[in-house]
């Protein structure tokens, strides 16, 4: 049997999509939940937590972002030029909230708050964009032939703005499950505080997009509510609810690890449940992959420069991790 190149690249472009959600997710949620931080030394602690690897978690966003390019280019263009605006606004935000990382650290006491709030706007406009992204392609878009025919505020609808502060929630607790495995002390109990606050936010985001996706789209509802579907994709929102039990569960048991865990599987299963409505249209409501894939010879030709530079990615990202490893404590720095 042949393989289905248009299938593998599909697969990486989605994993690399999921290693960028779950890495600069808990990056960016750091960003999120330090406006409720008013210490600078703590806040110091919760940027350092994340100092030594937050660049090489947005490599995953590049990957991704290039093997759409190269894999499915009328997906891109499309893409690219509907959502133009989001786009570009969450590339200032990730320059500017770079840039604060390092800034902030070398700044003068006056110049502080200013690297702050530089660094907390990057990351909660960042991850408004995402979810706003998200929200337009489930929405899906005007096209007629291969051309994107709408026009350049489509996105500016409720759905996917309300996706757009989804995802804020999403990343604030994958940040503040994460401070809960890097701090101790007074900013983790802090930390133990947000945690179930912020659940209970998403929670209710998961519910609002859960019911308001198959009312709006026929193919989604069919997707999920007909039979022997129902019963075979039951097991995703059983488990996201038995996940935010447990999470509430742990955190009140003062646990620092299992909470980091439980969130990255409910925000696993969020991305399933939005891959299973989708499937197989990589442009909603009617472009599949196939439809929208480069060449054979071409997806032939890029599997190759895949197969050597994941490896050596997920291999730089492991080590990073594991020789930064362990809490971080006040007055520590990797600047």
């Amino acid at each position: 049997m042949e393989l289905d190149l248009s299938i593998v690249w599909f697969g990486i472009i989605i994993f690399a999509t999921l290693m960028y959600i779950f890495m600069d997710g808990f990056d960016l949620g750091i960003g999120i939940v330090m406006p409720f931080v008013k210490s600078n030394a703590q806040k110091d602690v919760m940027v350092n937590s994340v100092a030594p690897v937050w660049d090489g978690n947005e490599t995953w966003i590049v990957l991704g972002g290039a093997a759409l390019f190269g894999a499915f280019p009328l997906a891109y263009s499309i893409i690219l030029e509907a959502l133009t605006i989001p786009l570009t606004l969450m590339l200032v935000a990730l320059i500017f909230r770079g840039v604060a990382f390092e800034f902030r650290f070398k700044a003068l006491p006056s110049h502080l708050k200013f690297w702050d709030r530089a660094f907390m706007l990057g990351s909660i406009i960042t991850t408004y964009c995402q979810g706003v992204v998200v929200g337009a392609v489930v929405q899906g878009f005007t096209v007629e032939g291969r051309v994107f025919a709408g026009g350049q505020l489509d996105w500016l609808t409720p759905f996917p703005l309300f996706c757009g502060f989804g995802l804020l929630a999403a990343y604030a607790l994958l940040g503040s499950t994460w401070l809960l495995t890097k701090t101790e002390g007074e900013l983790q109990q802090t930390i133990f505080t947000f945690v179930p606050k912020i659940l209970c936010l998403l929670i209710i985001a998961i519910l609002v997009v859960s019911v308001w996706t198959p009312l709006t789209s026929v193919s989604i509802a069919e997707r999920w509510f007909t039979l022997p579907n129902l019963f075979l994709l039951a097991p995703v929102p059983l488990l996201t609810a038995v996940l935010c039990w447990k999470t509430f569960d742990s955190v009140k048991k003062q646990k620092e690890t299992s909470p980091f865990l439980m969130a990255l599987m409910i925000v696993f299963l969020g991305f399933a449940g939005l891959g299973i409505s989708l499937w197989p249209n990589i442009i909603p409501p009617n472009i599949s992959i196939w439809q929208a894939a480069a060449p054979k010879e071409s997806l032939s030709f890029m599997l190759y420069g895949a197969l050597i530079i994941i490896p050596v990615i997920l291999a730089y990202t492991f080590w990073s991790y594991y020789v930064f490893a362990g809490k971080v404590k006040e007055g520590e720095a990797y600047h």
